[in-house]
């Protein structure tokens, strides 16, 4: 995802079909274009937004992953001719709500519930100053670990160092027009301490919401009851003597630095048109942007940093390519999916494809394949010899538990491929043997063939051990089609043979895997026998005859 340093010169038919294009990182950056039409010498400023209150999680990936996409597909528009730069914003002044569910000390972190994160100590080795910069660490590490081209913004530093000082005092002076933007959203019971000033009480060091007593825009002050001593307590908005209330502080943000492009949550909708029209009472313009749906866990709940739920950064890193994961984020980004474990085969094998398709299409399909989007215009060449499926069922038939075991088979199918010349298959390799034994061993059930199954198993090894030595897995697939066409249950009447009669239905192949692999399914028969062996795929027809295969 990192921004390439030196683009190659883009074609004119290749321009002309990027203004077109409806891939939709193409729809977002048009967005931009009249932002510099009155002057193309402005910088274009895309952000995401991150909250520290828990460990970062694939969810705010997504959204730098996405706007990275947005951003390089404006830079292609403009032919790089537009300076752009991305900031990450961390809301680390926020005050600790209440004690994340995944994190050590919980009882030590009970003691700062209000604090800003950025004072509340850090719960995991006391190797940050606190816990905001500990899980900002973590965030970068992320973030660093794609490449990805952005520049983190603290927002205490920003508030500290007076950054936001200047958009403070012109808040406090539309202080009624913010007031009446969001008060009729509210209930009577907050509408009653609301105010768009969160002062950090000086004598606990929490961040308070209490409603204002006095304000002084002439001199940049706001006055409040301290909420346990009933004290008249007097401070100004400036200095980072007070944090906003978070849509009056994400329009602070957007008009302060001049965000041009932010991207949000469908559930941030509303959060969206009012901290826009706080902006637009700021004398700004809000940025563009669109609404993604969210990740969902396993059960369907919304993905939540303070539970830990869903999958991490580094759980999919573990069984599947940092390229799998930028597809996942780049497909259907208005689509609600689900982020777990299963996800990633399919998105594994989805990325090869892609890939293996990019150089057999013209400019205007390039522009709509996503891995263009994911590398950023500069698609590597190389593809994989064995899909990341196919290699999931070569170690559950062969109970490999290592690489070597699974290079002789995938020497044996293609000689040509060794582990030197093929390092992105041999990624692959180790992410099956990985992700088969802690996803796939576990779920394994082989059942036993019926009297009918049982026959047309036998039929299959005779015809299996009558093919030739040099039979490919196209030979092999006719085969195993041979066997089930003449056999009513596996017939499909929507389907035609070649002999103009039914075609084979998909049961005759989930019974293969399930009573020879113990899965419900798996890649195309013929093309596993082919990379398994003819003679192994007899052995196992044997075994599930025999009954001794588990």
């Amino acid at each position: 995802m990192k921004m390439a340093e030196n683009r190659q010169e883009l074609s004119a038919e290749f321009l002309d079909e990027a203004l077109k294009s409806n891939a939709w990182p193409f729809e977002e950056a048009r967005k931009l274009l009249p932002r510099i039409e009155a002057d193309p010498s402005r910088e274009i400023l895309f952000e995401t937004g991150y909250g520290p209150s828990g460990l970062p999680h694939i969810g705010t990936f997504g959204e730098v992953a996405r706007t990275s996409m947005v951003r390089h597909a404006f830079r292609t528009l403009t032919q790089d001719k537009v300076k752009t730069r991305l900031i990450c914003f961390s809301d680390d002044m926020d005050g600790l709500r209440k004690v994340p569910e995944n994190v050590p000390n919980r009882e030590m972190l009970e003691a700062y519930i209000g604090k800003p994160l950025s004072r509340v100590p850090d719960p995991f080795s006391n190797e940050y100053p606190s816990f905001g910069a500990a899980n900002n660490a973590r965030l970068r590490a992320f973030l660093d670990k794609f490449g990805f081209d952005y520049e983190f913004v603290s927002a205490t530093d920003y508030y500290t160092s007076g950054r936001l000082d200047a958009m403070l005092l012109k808040m406090l002076t539309v202080y009624d027009d913010v007031m009446d933007i969001i008060l009729p959203t509210l209930g009577p019971d907050r509408r009653a301490t609301y105010s768009p000033f969160l002062p950090v009480c000086p004598r606990t060091g929490v961040v308070l919401q209490v409603p204002m007593v006095d304000r002084d825009p002439a001199r940049g002050m706001i006055a409040y009851l301290d909420p346990e001593t009933g004290e008249r307590v007097e401070t100004s908005v400036t200095g980072g003597a007070v944090k906003c209330q978070w849509k009056a502080d994400w329009a602070l943000r957007w008009a302060a630095l001049k965000v041009d492009y932010e991207m949000a949550g469908k559930d941030l909708i509303d959060s969206v048109m009012l901290s826009s029209k706080i902006c637009r009472a700021l004398g700004e313009k809000p940025p563009e942007g669109f609404n993604y749906e969210l990740f969902l866990d396993e059960k369907g709940g919304k993905i939540s940093k303070s539970k830990g739920n869903g999958l991490t950064i580094d759980e999919w890193l573990t069984y599947a390519s940092p390229e799998s994961l930028s597809l996942y984020m780049y497909s259907k980004p208005k689509a609600a999916k689900r982020l777990y474990f299963d996800v990633i085969p399919k998105a594994v094998d989805d990325y090869y494809a892609f890939l293996d398709a990019y150089k057999r299409q013209d400019a205007r399909q390039q522009l709509q394949n996503p891995v263009w989007h994911i590398h950023d215009g500069d698609v590597p060449q190389a593809g994989v010899a064995v899909p990341f499926a196919m290699l999931l069922n070569l170690v559950s038939a062969s109970n490999a538990g290592d690489k070597s075991t699974l290079w002789g088979f995938i020497s044996r199918y293609a000689p040509d491929v060794t582990q030197e010349t093929a390092p992105d298959l041999d990624r692959l390799v180790g992410y099956a043997l990985a992700y088969f034994e802690d996803f796939v061993r576990p779920n394994k059930v082989f059942r036993a063939p019926d009297d009918l199954e049982r026959n047309a198993l036998e039929q299959l090894d005779a015809r299996l051990g009558a093919l030739p030595a040099n039979a490919d897995a196209g030979m092999i697939q006719d085969a195993v089609l041979d066997i089930a066409r003449p056999i009513p249950r596996y017939q499909d009447a929507k389907k035609t043979g070649p002999d103009g009669g039914p075609g084979v239905s998909v049961e005759w192949f989930q019974a293969l895997y399930q009573i020879l692999i113990g899965q419900e399914k798996g890649p195309r028969f013929g093309s596993f026998v082919a990379l398994y062996g003819v003679a192994e795929t007899r052995a196992l027809i044997r075994a599930a005859l025999d009954g001794s295969l588990k």
